[in-house]
């Protein structure tokens, strides 16, 4: 199964998403689709032996959706000006001369001097592109290209400001002619007065044509979808006050009588079409606001890097960095991508990436993360990762998977939106219907129907939940807490309790061996070998501290000729005829008695200690002890003030563990589990109605933080692609459990105001539109004030989700 994101524009309504949604859905081959309005893009999860992305982007496009296309990492475009190249015999020349290379998908050549070629990065260099076409005799400058989705949405926003500023220009002095004049009865020109019904139908069309992106998308939506949406009604509803108007007109100038300027309705149509797009110009900015945090991530992408080719520092654009690269970075600069140090130190700001303030020290050996910034010192570093595989653009990943699923809360809008459209319709038609039945005129009739399919707002429903969700995780990132998916972040306030392995975790993970104990002849150096050659070929925390104090004593390890791991218990090896064990309780059982309360002692103070045995006989005790994580007392307690339960789990002996657990406040622990019995414990918790979040490592505890109702795996900065676990710490700081079940409960609390104001706006505004007060007051709601009342819910619902912005945790 492969995931892909489809950026889509022109959704004006959670209708819109909706029918995308189902588009996508009912193709063989998608297992998953969701769309969100909020951020207009769908996420797919598809096969691709039955589906492929071109097919995807051509149902979007059926739809009536345009799809904003990015080159692939398999394909990269080169905008070049090509100077001298201005008619068809210089076009012809460079497009054999490109054809020849290696690695070309495609170009598109103009007598313009402007060119398009789509390359195969890995195959060729737009250095090459450009060689050849100066071999040919022409010059090419490159054209930087602007961010597409960027470019996007800059002309969806200039398309609607244009649509309104054309809407407002013929509006406003309608709205003179039919509803101020009258009201404050103000004298007009003689030609005006006797002409007012033509001059009002020709400022009232040149609005209809500036909304005329709701009738083709609500009549699209109708003919190819056979769905209605928000388009839809205020088609109907404008198209309505419009036709019926013109049809006033056209009696008018026949001669009818009966038919008055009473009858007239253009500033309806022409005010509601108005109030529309100054709501949607409004919802558009603050909607490109939410998602400001994946555009801070994007903007720390650096833009060149100097490299060593042929030994001179030459500068490059960030796309031909290639893995095994020399780097160079000086004081200031922008590190572009991710490496290890070969020479130099300095000091790097990785705020901006991990959320950790501190500069981290760096030199030979450290590892880099490309967007951070070198603050002192020169170094020289070898790229490791570039382009897609570095960690920023993993984030960036993450963080837009994230914003682009759906939180459960959503499934009430969702199934209400489904039906929301052809709800409003039925109830307007029927209260129409029903004020005809009981006498009122037509104009009554129809200013009920107008008022009902305008006042309805599917965009506040549809708006309520992604906002907050792209806000909620656009936070989180900047605080180093990676959310993979709305469900996870609707799931974390509900835990009571949460569950933390020990080693890497609350310590450290980085053991040092703290007492070496000869049970014989044997000498503690003697013993030590024996141990790092048991060790050698082990992976194991404990066993790289040994190897570490090996070397540390310059003693020379030889390699083993057998090697077998016992899970949970220790290892055994053969050297030199030799069988050497080492391991713990459970691997020497039969032998521990003479040598218990030695155990006891380095257990007490929260050692871990392992015995080594040679043939079948005891030589000595090792001891390994690790240190607390910087911030582990802190975030224990901060989670207890929140009165969730904090329980530890080791693979370590009782006295050991609760030695630790006793370091950092924590009563409960769950001492000797094995690794694979881990998932079953944190199943019992759960057996016991407990929402529980298991907050390890990602890789030795996955099934544990697969099987929690929230998994957190702890990161170090550049393990952001840990696949265990729905939430990444990428700051390795166990403060940061708090601050997500805060930032989540923060999220909530806002998609729950949004998703109340959504519903009582709706459910109030709908019964006034149609006349549910006028039996009692005489008052009947105006179009005009219900187009301007649906226009701003949206954008009410945007701004209280931006609103989140100002969130603080509480320590």
């Amino acid at each position: 199964m492969k995931k892909e994101i489809i950026k889509i524009s022109g959704m004006h309504c959670a209708s819109c998403a909706s029918r995308i949604e189902k588009s996508l859905s009912k193709k063989k081959g998608v297992k998953n689709a969701t769309v969100n309005f909020a951020s207009e893009k769908a996420m797919v999860e598809y096969d691709e032996k039955n589906i492929s992305r071109e097919m995807l982007e051509k149902i979007v496009q059926e739809a009536g959706y345009e799809v904003i296309k990015e080159a692939s990492t398999q394909q990269k475009i080169l905008s070049l000006r090509i100077i001298g190249m201005d008619n068809s015999h210089c076009v012809a020349t460079i497009d054999a001369g490109l054809k020849k290379l290696k690695g070309i998908i495609s170009q598109e050549l103009s007598i313009n001097e402007k060119g398009k070629i789509t390359y195969n990065p890995a195959l060729l260099s737009p250095e090459k592109v450009k060689e050849t076409i100066s071999s040919l005799g022409y010059k090419p400058v490159e054209i930087k290209s602007e961010d597409l989705e960027k470019k996007a949405r800059k002309k969806e926003i200039r398309d609607i400001k244009t649509r309104l500023l054309v809407a407002w220009l013929f509006s406003l002095p309608l709205l003179f002619l039919s509803m101020i004049a009258p009201f404050f009865e103000l004298p007009l020109p003689s030609f005006v007065e006797s002409h007012v019904v033509i001059i009002q139908l020709i400022l009232a069309t040149p609005v209809m044509f500036a909304g005329s992106i709701f009738f083709k998308r609500g009549i699209l939506a109708v003919v190819k979808a056979k769905t209605a949406t928000m388009d839809t009604l205020v088609a109907l509803g404008t198209g309505t006050a419009y036709a019926y108007s013109l049809f006033s007109v056209i009696m008018i100038w026949t001669g009818n009588h009966s038919t008055t300027h009473d009858s007239i309705y253009f500033e309806v149509a022409a005010l509601l079409i108005a109030f529309i797009l100054l709501g949607k110009y409004f919802e558009a900015i603050t909607k490109g606001k939410t998602s400001e945090a994946i555009k801070k991530l994007l903007g720390l992408r650096a833009k060149t890097a100097m490299v060593l080719r042929n030994k001179k520092e030459i500068e490059i654009p960030i796309e031909q960095v290639v893995k095994g690269d020399i780097v160079v970075v000086k004081p200031g600069q922008k590190i572009p991508v991710d490496g290890t140090l070969i020479d130099g130190h300095s000091s790097v700001d990785e705020s901006m990436v991990t959320g950790e303030p501190i500069p981290v020290e760096k030199m030979k050996g450290s590892k880099v993360i490309g967007g951070t910034i070198n603050k002192t010192g020169t170094f020289r570093f070898t790229a490791t990762s570039v382009g897609e595989e570095t960690v920023l653009a993993q984030i960036i990943r993450l963080v837009e998977e994230a914003q682009g699923s759906k939180a459960p809360i959503q499934q009430l809008a969702d199934k209400i939106s489904a039906v929301f459209v052809p709800a409003v319709l039925i109830i307007a038609i029927i209260a129409a219907g029903v004020w005809l039945l009981v006498g009122q005129p037509l104009g009554f009739a129809m200013t009920i129907f107008v008022a009902v399919l305008i006042i309805a707002c599917p965009c506040s429903l549809g708006l309520a939940t992604p906002t907050a969700v792209m806000v909620g995780t656009g936070l989180g990132a900047r605080m180093g807490i990676l959310i993979k998916s709305a469900g996870a972040l609707q799931k974390v306030q509900e835990i009571t309790t949460v569950v933390f392995d020990k080693t890497g975790t609350i310590t450290k993970g980085k053991p040092e061996v703290t007492d070496i104990i000869p049970l014989s002849t044997v000498s503690k150096k003697e013993i030590l070998r024996y141990a790092a050659i048991a060790e050698k070929r082990s992976e194991h925390p404990l066993g790289e501290a040994i190897l570490n104090e090996a070397k540390k004593e310059k003693i020379f390890v030889p390699d083993p000729i057998k090697f077998s791991s016992i899970t949970g218990k220790g290892i055994m090896v053969h050297y030199n005829h030799e069988v050497v064990s080492l391991g713990n309780r459970k691997l020497m059982e039969e032998v521990l008695k003479p040598i218990e309360q030695k155990l006891i002692v380095l257990e007490i103070r929260g050692k871990t200690a392992m015995m080594i045995k040679v043939n079948k006989k005891i030589i000595g005790i090792i001891a390994v002890g690790d240190t607390l994580n910087e911030h582990s007392k802190e975030a224990i307690e901060n989670l207890k003030k929140m009165n969730i339960e904090v329980i530890m789990i080791t693979g370590d002996n009782t006295r050991t563990g609760e030695a630790i657990a006793r370091q950092v406040g924590i009563s409960t622990i769950l001492a000797e589990v094995l690794p694979e019995e881990k998932a079953d414990q944190i199943k019992k918790l759960q057996a016991k109605k407990k929402h529980v979040a298991m907050v390890g490592d990602g890789i030795n505890d996955a099934p544990a933080l697969a099987q929690a109702d929230i998994g957190m795996a702890i990161g170090s900065g550049t393990d952001v692609a840990i696949e265990s676990g729905d939430i990444v710490l990428i700051r390795n700081d166990l403060r940061d459990v708090g601050n997500a079940i805060q930032l989540s409960a923060y999220t909530m609390k806002k998609i729950k105001q949004n998703l109340f104001w959504a519903f009582f706006y709706n459910a109030v505004g709908i019964p006034v539109a149609a006349g549910i007060l006028y039996p009692v007051t005489g008052w009947l709601l105006s179009p005009v004030i219900a187009g301007a009342a649906m226009a701003f819910s949206s954008v009410s619902v945007v701004t209280n989700a931006l609103s989140m912005k100002r969130f603080k945790v509480k320590q």
